[in-house]
């Protein structure tokens, strides 16, 4: 069979504040393209479908109306799991008709247990979970770990395996020897960290979801989709898209997407940035994490930045930027006995890399008397 895996869509992520609409959804309109032009049996989503628990009207909107494209419209299985971004009560609503249309769409570990039975494939669906629900299910307290728990798990499930089947596991959790980017939460709440690859050799494939790098992880047959979105500046280099899945004999293929508004790292100099020669070759709807390589203040920097560069996310310097405090840890008594010139002038020079000139020495000076006047 073939499947398509693709997984962490976040549905209502943001940006550094920039809306991300428009790139979920033309990231979703290629993964459709390509599940039909491959004519796959089934679409593998391996959770944090949302990107919060509660997510906004808005953002359940465009979910609902990818999933009935996909499903409804288009025909194709889904088989989901819930994420750790998930709110699994809220994914569940649905559950007992969604298996008419072959929605599958898993959110409790006791559903992990019973396989979806295909001509030649069992999917086992292990939706996110924390220790205490396997301790719960299998009324044993001392599975305080993902490590330990995960053992009776796999146990249970291959003691459903069918022999004349290949079987196929949908999870999201963190892998041992996973490569992590900024944009992703570490599961380690209530103990739940990694576990070894190891413990998933009885599998044919494990479709991973959490990280948001496909080459977070490079075992044979277990494999994270990435994100169909970049979310973070430490992703702008990363290709995303989307595993090609079959399962007999087996092989996965890589469909990369392309990105709508792409997101890029600058590091020059204020005049290089806005030189038409530098900028006029970029792409400049792009979202742009800049470092600036200046070591004097300028003025106006993000506004005159954003009139070339209308999305900037982040804007930085160099290490060796002059903030021009030259505070060396005096208390407030020292500094206040000391000239008020003598401060103004080491903090001018400290910031502008040059003296202060005759006129603005009797600037500050006249400044300064007008001052002291009032005082009095």
């Amino acid at each position: 069979m073939r499947f398509l895996h693709t997984a962490d869509w976040h549905i209502g992520r943001r940006l550094h504040g920039f809306d991300l609409t428009q790139e979920q959804q033309a990231a979703f309109k290629q993964i459709e393209q390509i599940a039909l032009d491959e004519k796959v049996d089934g679409v593998i989503i391996a959770g944090d479908l949302y990107d919060r628990s509660l997510p906004a009207e808005s953002s359940v909107a465009q979910l609902n109306a990818m999933l009935q494209q996909l499903n409804l419209t288009d025909k194709l299985p889904i088989y989901a799991i819930s994420g750790n971004h998930d709110s699994a009560t809220r994914l569940a609503t649905g559950t007992p008709w969604f298996k008419d249309t072959h929605f599958y769409m898993h959110t409790d570990l006791k559903q992990a247990f019973t396989p979806v039975e295909l001509p030649d494939t069992q999917l086992f669906l292990l939706p996110y979970f924390e220790p205490f629900a396997a301790q719960e299910y299998f009324h044993d307290e001392s599975l305080r770990t993902l490590e330990l728990a995960f053992k009776p798990i796999v146990e249970k499930m291959v003691a459903q395996f069918n022999p004349a089947k290949k079987h196929l596991l949908v999870a999201h959790f963190f892998a041992a020897g996973s490569e992590q980017t900024e944009s992703e939460t570490k599961l380690t709440v209530g103990g739940l960290a990694a576990i070894p690859v190891s413990m998933l050799q009885d599998f044919d494939y494990v479709a991973l979801g959490h990280l948001h790098g496909k080459d977070a992880l490079h075992a044979k047959k277990v494999r994270y989709s990435g994100s169909p979105v970049k979310f973070s500046l430490s992703e702008a280099n990363q290709q995303k898209g989307i595993w090609i899945v079959d399962t007999d004999p087996f092989e996965l293929t890589f469909k990369p997407l392309k990105p709508l508004r792409d997101v890029q790292q600058l590091t020059a100099s204020f005049a290089e940035l806005t030189d038409p020669t530098f900028y006029q070759p970029l792409d400049r709807d792009n979202f742009f994490g800049m470092t600036i390589t200046d070591n004097k203040p300028i003025p106006n920097l993000l506004t005159s930045l954003r009139k070339i560069y209308p999305n900037i996310v982040s804007l930085a310097h160099t290490d060796d930027y002059d903030t021009g405090v030259g505070y060396k840890g005096e208390s407030g008594a020292q500094i206040r006995k000391q000239d008020p010139m003598d401060l103004l002038s080491h903090f001018y020079e400290s910031v502008a890399k040059e003296p202060l000139t005759a006129d603005q020495r009797k600037w500050a000076t006249d400044a300064l008397k007008i001052a002291n006047e009032g005082k009095q």
